[in-house]
């Protein structure tokens, strides 16, 4: 069951890995409404088993490319993220344990399915995918560039991606490294 949003949250991974130039030991944030992949109204219907395939779907793609994943919370954990310990470095870590009506579904099958998790209450991260308008922006690099996937919906919540850039300064006489666009 949910094979179809399994395999559409992995080309949606993938591409978005591909496009922004992804390395090893980078972090993408992901926030995931089960209920907008389900056609309800965020929040309203969590499920645990479409968040599991979709988590399952974005784990085989990071996996291959070892890249973390930071699994942004609902707003009843003020949208704080879960990652494996590895990811957190020294940044400080939150006493949090997300549950599907707290914290939601997505997050609450990260937290039970990496080897080490943590909770933050903010990361950085080089790229991001927002499944189902959740507002991932305020966990991105702060100069972030919209990605236009193919793969633009799973089940039927939209899909919004995008990458970070390090900041242009210096102004019309500095000179720019276009392997960083």
């Amino acid at each position: 069951m949910f094979e179809t949003e399994k395999k559409q949250a992995y080309e949606a991974a993938s591409e978005l890995i591909e496009k922004a130039g992804l390395r090893p030991g980078q972090i993408m944030v992901v926030g995931c409404s089960t209920s907008e992949i389900l056609g309800e109204r965020i929040g309203s219907n969590s499920s645990p088993e479409t968040a599991q395939a979709v988590f399952d779907g974005i784990m085989a793609a990071l996996g291959e490319k070892g890249i973390f994943l930071a699994a942004q919370c609902c707003e009843h954990l003020n949208r704080a993220v879960v990652v494996e310990r590895a990811a957190a470095g020294d940044r400080e870590t939150v006493n949090a344990v997300p549950r599907p009506k707290a914290g939601g579904s997505f997050a609450t099958a990260a937290y039970n399915s990496f080897r080490d998790p943590v909770v933050l209450e903010e990361i950085r991260a080089d790229a991001g995918l927002d499944i189902g308008d959740t507002l991932i922006g305020m966990h991105l690099k702060r100069v972030a560039v919209p990605v236009r996937l193919a793969q633009r919906e799973i089940g039927r919540a939209h899909v919004t991606a995008a990458r970070t850039r390090p900041k242009f300064i210096g102004g019309e006489r500095a000179a720019y490294d276009d392997r960083l666009r």
